[in-house]
Formats: structure tokens, C-alpha cells, sequence
């Protein structure tokens, strides 16, 4: 049994415990406000930019976007290619015309204390990799965030073909348009034909939702959306192929700059959620401790008193 000091001890080292997550929480609530306002601030931004990219393409005359038109894939994640378009021209929208090479983009955090926000997207994209290895393709990762290269090196090492750390307090699109770089460095250089991106969508400070982006979710997102027509009396100056040459690469700067904003902001939600079970916790484990040093005190002083009475008795 523990003696009284170790007790009093204990007590002191989780009270000081429970001020630091306390005092992390509030942080990460501060943080989670501007977050959540960057993240759905960008939210129109980029679906706008989605429009103005499908509207591109259909007047062309297919009324189909393919899948790149999520901007969340790198390039098209099943071939989908338009016709009027060469693959020369504009090879972002047109792909490669093959699906057997698949890169997996997975965003996560560089630090931890935020409960299964970075678990989540590993699972997310481990199930990902089985999936396309059962059918037979290639897989390619590329880890944004330092505890995502972690656990995906020990089981993946030999598919992780290049690592991003983002050490900065808050994401600008320079950081989202670095990885974009070389995501199309790596697509030009016909390292890969279909990209993924894995990321937590914020949705509330206690609910995150493991995203992998694919055909399912463009499927999705195309259901709903009213496409123009071939016949549509836009005039393009310059040319459909020139604007689509420009915007496509800047679109998907800005789909991944969005899914670094989710990213952020589900951080510091998990982060905020973790610090308050764990506040919640070091209370609850306080009281079971005050409680067994009373009971080790009192124990104390009957065993005290009741060697006092035997030795007077004794005499």
C-alpha cells in the first residue's frame, strides 16, 4: 500500500496535469474558431472553382467532367477522357488514359495530443491501399503531415515515394501550392496516372469523418450538379484549351489548400475534444485518489489510537 507522501504526491503531480490540458484545451479552442472560419470560407471558393472547370469542359460537348472535377484528385481517378480535348493539351483533365498507377496523397498532422485524428486518416488510407492492391494496382504515397509517414513507413515503407512536413502555426495556400507542385511534377513525369487524397472533413468540434476521395465521391458531387450544355453561348477569350491549361493547376492548389484547411480545423478539434476527456479524467482520477488517502490516513490514525489504548492498558 502507498504510503500518505506518495498519495499527497500523486495527488499534486495530476492536479498540475489536469491545468496543462485544461490550459490546452483553451488554446485549441481559440484556434479551432479561426480554423473553422478558414475552412468554410474556402468551401465556396473552391466549389466555385469546380463549377467554373465543369462548365469549361462541357462546353465542349461532353456534359461529363470525368473525375477530376472534385478538385480534391490530382488528376482524373478513372479514365474518363473527353474528346475534344488532346491529352496533350490538357493533360490534368484528360489523364492518362490508364488506372493502374494510383498515388494516395494522406494529409495528417505533425503533432499529436489530438485524440484519433491522425488514427483515423491512417485507417482511412490503409483500407484504401488494400482495396486497389486486391485489384490488382500499383500504389504510390505521399505523406503530408509527420504523423502520417510514421505508422504508414512501418507497413507501406516501400510505397512512400516522398514526405511533406508542414511546420507552420497556421496554412497558407503557399504551403497547399507546394504539394501541389510537385503532385504535378510527379503526374508530368508519368509517375502516376490516378491521385487520391485522404483527409478528415471538419463537421463539428466532436465528429470527424475519415475522407478518401475517389470516384465514389465524384459520383456524388456530379449527382446533384446542373452542367451546361454543348450549346452554351459563353465565348472564351482566349480559348477553352488556354483558360483549362491555367485554372487547372491552380484548382488543384485549392483543393488541397481546402483539404488542408479540414485538416486543420479537425485537428484542433480532436485536439480540443482529447484535452477536455483528459481535464475530465485527471478530475475524476483526483477524487479516487483524495478518497484513498483519507481512508490511508484514517487507517493510520486508528492503527495509532489503537496502539496509544494497548499500551496503556499494557501498564
Amino acid at each position: 500500500m502507498p504510503s500518505l507522501k506518495d498519495l499527497k504526491n500523486r495527488i499534486k503531480s495530476v492536479k498540475n496535469t489536469q491545468k496543462i490540458t485544461k490550459a490546452m484545451k483553451m488554446v485549441a479552442a481559440a484556434k479551432l474558431r479561426r480554423a473553422k472560419e478558414a475552412a468554410e470560407a474556402a468551401r465556396p471558393y473552391s466549389e466555385a472553382m469546380e463549377r467554373l472547370l465543369a462548365s469549361l469542359a462541357a462546353s465542349r460537348g461532353t456534359g461529363e467532367m470525368g473525375n477530376w472535377r472534385t478538385g480534391e484528385n490530382a488528376t482524373m481517378s478513372q479514365n474518363s477522357p473527353i474528346p475534344q480535348f488532346s491529352s496533350s493539351s490538357v493533360p490534368l483533365l484528360t489523364g492518362t488514359g490508364r488506372d493502374q498507377v494510383h498515388l494516395i496523397v494522406v494529409a495528417t498532422a505533425d503533432r499529436g495530443l489530438c485524440g484519433a485524428f491522425n488514427s483515423s486518416i491512417v485507417r482511412a488510407a490503409k483500407r484504401k491501399i488494400r482495396e486497389l492492391q486486391v485489384q490488382g494496382k500499383t500504389v504510390k504515397l505521399l505523406c503530408v503531415g509527420r504523423k502520417g509517414y510514421e505508422p504508414l513507413h512501418l507497413e507501406f515503407g516501400k510505397l512512400i515515394i516522398g514526405k511533406q512536413e508542414l511546420k507552420v502555426k497556421r496554412i497558407s495556400y503557399g504551403d497547399a501550392e507546394g504539394v501541389a507542385r510537385l503532385v504535378i511534377e510527379k503526374f508530368e513525369a508519368g509517375e502516376f496516372d490516378v491521385c487520391h487524397i485522404v483527409y478528415n472533413k471538419f463537421k463539428t468540434w466532436q465528429q470527424l469523418i475519415p475522407l478518401a476521395v475517389g470516384s465514389e465521391q465524384l459520383a456524388e458531387n456530379t449527382a446533384d450538379r446542373q452542367l451546361p450544355t454543348a450549346n452554351s453561348p459563353y465565348e472564351y477569350e482566349p480559348s477553352e484549351e488556354a483558360i483549362l491549361a491555367d485554372l487547372l493547376p491552380r484548382n488543384l492548389g485549392v483543393q488541397i489548400y481546402k483539404a488542408l484547411l479540414e485538416n486543420a480545423a479537425s485537428e484542433q478539434g480532436a485536439r480540443m475534444s482529447a484535452m477536455d476527456n483528459a481535464t475530465r479524467n485527471a478530475g475524476d482520477m483526483i477524487k479516487k485518489l483524495n478518497l484513498k488517502y483519507n481512508r490511508t490516513r484514517q487507517a493510520a490514525i486508528t492503527k495509532e489510537l489503537i496502539e496509544i489504548i494497548s499500551g496503556a492498558e499494557a501498564v
